[in-house]
């Protein structure tokens, strides 16, 4: 059993070794895990990794204020992502 160390919050606090789990994907996240595997050439760990800290990063930005935008490749306007 992991515990913090004195005076730490949780989200202060990371793990310094891998941590093993197991995730029931539904089959549109299998296929967009796939799709990213395909597109990357990165293994499924590399891009459930890399996910996570994107995930982690724009969740950070939008609480804390901030708003995310996206430029379609075959478009000027920037369109704003929201999260639900």
């Amino acid at each position: 059993m992991s515990t913090l160390p004195k005076g730490a919050a949780a989200q202060e606090w990371q793990n310094t070794g891998p941590t093993r789990i197991t995730v029931n994907l539904a089959p549109k996240a299998a296929a967009a895990l796939d799709q990213a595997v395909k597109l990357t050439g990165d293994t499924k760990t590399d891009t459930i990794n890399r996910a996570l800290q994107i995930y982690a990063y724009l969740e950070r930005v939008t609480q804390d204020g901030g708003a995310l935008y996206t430029r379609p490749a075959d478009g000027d306007e920037l369109e704003r992502l929201h999260f639900v």
